[in-house]
């Protein structure tokens, strides 16, 4: 554990964490909106990032912070442009934001 309480070394996501967001990946997929993605595990996030087309930057990227959590939230989902599109403490809710078609910035 570190000095915060958070567990040393990089972050990942969990088995049911990435289950709900590869069924969010495999719906935008059989839409014809995404074809590829990445993940990679950072020492104070993880992050899984979603493409249009491979060699493309991140169209999306899901991102767990879990220093976060106690504040805003330890889930974001981030617009290509880096604006936060949604952010919030329950992965589900969060990943709503893929729901509708109509994506507004948040602070």
């Amino acid at each position: 554990m570190s000095a915060e309480g958070l567990p040393a070394g990089p972050v990942f996501f969990d088995r049911r964490e990435l289950d709900q967001i590869l069924r969010v990946y495999g719906r935008m997929v059989a839409q014809g909106e995404w074809r590829d993605y990445a993940i990679a595990g950072h020492r104070d996030l993880a992050e899984f990032a979603v493409f249009r087309r491979a060699g493309d930057a991140p169209a999306y990227r899901i991102e767990k912070r879990p220093a976060l959590q106690a504040r805003q939230g330890q889930w974001a989902v981030i617009g290509e442009g880096g604006q936060v599109l949604k952010r919030g403490r329950d992965l589900a809710q969060t990943l709503r934001v893929f729901d509708s078609r109509r994506f507004t910035v948040i602070d």
